[in-house]
């Protein structure tokens, strides 16, 4: 800590440049939670390497082994469906070192199980807002994590936004609502646009309409603690637009059509860790 702010004075190694590597390392450098110095990505494709240290003058290594080699804390930031065997490549390597996994689905049990005894593994689902210091990540410890393990990989994910230590049992759940989550606030959102130029207005008017009502809908839920009922009460005149609206929505199951695509992507959370 400085001057009450959080920094990392370690060396963070990011296997796996893709969106959420780049969320992470964008979201920790503009917060200025950690020095460029101290942050390495491992990223096969040369052409991603070359976008990653443009963007962000951060060193990129096309292979995991040189960019682990001495990190404090190690994020796998890749695929559920390719972790076990890149956990396995670098397993000589990460002994002693923090092991941060991002992959939906994934439990710290089987990844503990592909590294050396006694490693700790912390599992984290973040979400891409974090890329403009908005996401929401959800923290949990493994066996081998000690407290304050997990209160530093809190600290540095809440540094992209929000994070909130729960249960390993919640993950798969967090990663259905806040993990996909911005997927389906943006076809919301491109839903009101659509909808807005089929009736009139240019694309960008009818998008900065919508994007800013959802914008501000969430920091005033937020910002009063009300229940989203209350909000919408506040919102539906007695005969008015809103509840000619809200009739449609309700009768075209908008609710069950959320409730269930959460529920399918628990689903697929649970296929990915299997």
């Amino acid at each position: 800590m400085a001057d009450g702010r959080f920094i990392f004075e370690g060396r963070l190694a990011i296997v796996g440049g893709g969106r959420m590597g780049e969320a992470i390392a964008k979201g920790l450098l503009d917060a200025g939670a950690i020095d460029v110095s101290g942050i390495v990505i491992a990223e096969p494709s040369e052409t991603r390497r070359a976008e990653l240290a443009a963007a962000h003058g951060i060193e990129c290594f096309a292979d995991g082994s040189d960019a682990v080699l001495g990190a404090d804390v190690v994020v796998l930031a890749v695929k559920p469906q390719v972790m076990d065997g890149v956990a396995e490549s670098l397993s000589a390597l990460l002994g002693g070192t923090l092991v941060v996994s991002i992959a939906a689905g994934v439990t710290t049990a089987r990844l503990e199980a592909l590294l050396p005894a006694g490693t700790a593994v912390v599992r984290v689902m973040p979400n891409t807002p974090a890329m403009v210091g908005q996401g929401m990540s959800v923290v949990s410890g493994g066996r081998e994590a000690s407290v304050e393990q997990v209160d530093l990989v809190r600290a540095l994910f809440a540094e992209l936004g929000r994070a909130l230590v729960l249960d390993e049992r919640y993950q798969d759940i967090a990663a259905a609502i806040s993990g996909s989550g911005p997927a389906y606030v943006a076809l919301m959102a491109d839903a009101l646009a659509r909808a807005g130029v089929r009736h009139g207005l240019t694309r960008p008017v009818a998008q900065e309409l919508a994007v800013q009502t959802i914008r501000g809908t969430a920091e005033l839920i937020d910002a009063t603690g009300q229940h989203p009922e209350q909000l919408i009460d506040n919102v539906t005149s007695p005969g008015g637009t809103t509840i000619a609206a809200l009739e449609v929505l309700e009768a075209r199951g908008f609710r069950t059509a959320l409730a269930d695509a959460v529920a399918a992507a628990v689903q697929r959370a649970k296929e990915l860790g299997a």
